[in-house]
């Protein structure tokens, strides 16, 4: 075969695979279906209310194998709680650089208070910036995860809704009020979870009687 049989035969591979059917993603233009259980970046769940769930057990510090995890609980004030507990996590930090992304962290939590999305981009520049805090961790009132990015030409706060896999659970803070209404949590599970049952108002206080 001569030099120019090799040559074509070369541009015969590569012409066969010009037709073929892509199996790449233009990322991050786009973006490639995660598996529901996928365990990416971890948030920190609210109550329906509003309500931070994390009661500053330290179980989820207790558990992790990488020691990633930094907790410490505080008393809740009376004035105005943050949990619907007796204390609240008051400082919570994930190292993602140590963070090996097993789950023991959200099997071990009693208030599904921290759960794994599917949210993977987490490049930095500087190694502080791996150290997620509260506020980052924190999602907002709507269930929305905090976003290093918000504003970058190619986030879509749309997608994220969906990327992000979340899931609608009704796991009030034990108030009547919201008893049976959905709110948001992260992907620790798929469809509406049902409402969680005997929660009853408080109980009315006995007003006293006027003297004749």
């Amino acid at each position: 075969m001569g030099l120019v049989g090799i040559f074509a035969k070369g541009l015969a591979v590569t012409f066969r695979q010009m037709f073929r059917p892509r199996v790449t993603t233009s990322y991050p233009q786009e973006k490639r279906v995660k598996p529901q259980r996928f365990h990416g970046r971890h948030v920190l769940n609210r109550h329906a209310d509003g309500m931070e769930k994390c009661i500053g057990c330290e179980l989820c510090a207790g558990v992790c194998p990488a020691r990633c995890i930094y907790v410490r609980g505080a008393d809740n004030p009376v004035d105005e709680p943050v949990s619907p507990g007796e204390r609240y996590g008051f400082i919570y930090e994930i190292n993602m650089l140590r963070c090996i992304f097993c789950g023991l962290c959200v099997e071990a939590c009693p208030t599904e208070a921290i759960t794994m999305t599917q949210l993977f981009e987490m490049s930095v520049t500087d190694r502080h910036q791996a150290l997620y805090t509260k506020d980052e961790l924190l999602v907002g009132e709507d269930g929305t995860p905090n976003h290093p990015q918000p504003d970058g030409p190619l986030i879509d706060l749309n997608e994220l809704t969906i990327a992000d896999g979340w899931m609608r659970a009704t796991s009030p803070a034990g108030r009547a009020a919201y008893e049976g209404i959905p709110g948001w949590t992260s992907s620790a599970g798929v469809g509406l979870r049902p409402a969680e049952r005997g929660q009853s108002p408080a109980p009315a206080e006995d007003e006293p009687e006027e003297a004749d």
